[in-house]
């Protein structure tokens, strides 16, 4: 991939871009007090469209039980 100092992408092209293919965020936040962990809190969020989600129409149905 080649890369373009110069190029301007519109934040509505990267929304789109972002959404069509989807991304993960992932954070992890340590609480600790005198060296000593207390809490560990993992954080993880997909981000995408319902779009890019969901099979495509016209396979097989799921069974429903």
């Amino acid at each position: 991939m080649t890369a373009y100092p110069d190029r301007r992408i519109a934040l509505v092209d990267l929304l789109d871009r972002v959404l069509g293919g989807g991304v993960v965020v992932a954070g992890e936040v340590t609480l600790s007090i005198a060296d000593v962990d207390m809490v560990h809190i993992s954080l993880r969020a997909l981000v995408s469209s319902v779009s890019a989600l969901t099979p495509p129409l016209g396979g097989p149905p799921e069974r429903l039980r």
